[in-house]
């Protein structure tokens, strides 16, 4: 069998306009722009990396801005929020920085022991920051505002919407992943590769209520993963 995934790689978001979403993450948020490439299968489109200093896996949310792209809405089948790791003592400062920006913030009930701040960006993306009391070494961005010691680490994990979780749980089983907790319709999955603990998480939110969501601006286009190495991802 091949070795357990280690975390999330990426999370790969679609915006609408490109200089908006670099202001929002940069400027607000503090994530460096790693890298400005281009959609592969769609060479017109711009490819935005933000992330740590160092670009490291499991720091960067990536975005494709196609400019005047309808709002998605979410829903079931859907990545409903997308969740960063920043120090539990951070979530006052950063709940009155979104708030002097203009961009509503709002603290939800503790999630499994820890505070929620929960927020989105200019396309409705659905982002949440989670307080840690344990968060690896950060390397924030060399040309943020954000003061280092409340720089956004890196992902805690994402949430996905489903109507049942059996068949999501299965696939994640078989990529190593394990149920852990649970609290009402929420249900944990962490890896259970050596050592993993960062950007490790996965969420199924089920959400029977709700109808198919539908990809637009402002919704997840997919999630990436990391394996420990060339050898585990050939397996």
């Amino acid at each position: 069998m091949p070795e357990p995934i280690v975390g999330l790689h990426h999370v790969t978001t679609i915006a609408s306009d490109p200089q908006r979403n670099l202001d929002f993450y940069t400027e607000l948020l503090g994530l460096r722009l790693v890298k400005r490439t281009v959609n592969f299968d769609d060479p017109g489109t711009y490819h935005f990396y933000f992330g740590d200093d160092a670009g490291s896996p499991g720091t960067l949310l990536t975005f494709f801005p196609w400019p005047h792209s309808t709002r998605g809405s979410g829903g079931v089948g859907e990545t409903s929020a997308t969740s960063f790791s920043v120090p539990a003592a951070s979530l006052d400062y950063w709940e009155a920085r979104l708030l002097a920006a203009g961009t509503p913030a709002e603290k939800s009930p503790d999630r499994f022991g820890k505070p929620v701040l929960t927020f989105a960006d200019t396309d409705g993306t659905k982002l949440e920051l989670i307080g840690d009391a344990e968060t690896p070494a950060p390397k924030p961005s060399r040309h943020s505002t954000v003061a280092a010691e409340h720089a956004i680490h890196g992902f805690s994990g994402v949430t996905l919407c489903e109507a049942g979780f059996e068949s999501t749980a299965n696939v994640l089983e078989k990529m190593g992943y394990k149920q852990t907790v649970s609290e009402g319709n929420r249900f944990r999955f962490a890896s259970t590769a050596p050592g993993a603990s960062f950007a490790s998480y996965i969420d199924i939110l089920v959400q029977t209520q709700l109808a198919y969501g539908r990809m637009g601006a402002g919704s997840v286009h997919h999630i990436a993963f990391r394996a420990p190495d060339d050898a585990a991802q050939l397996a």
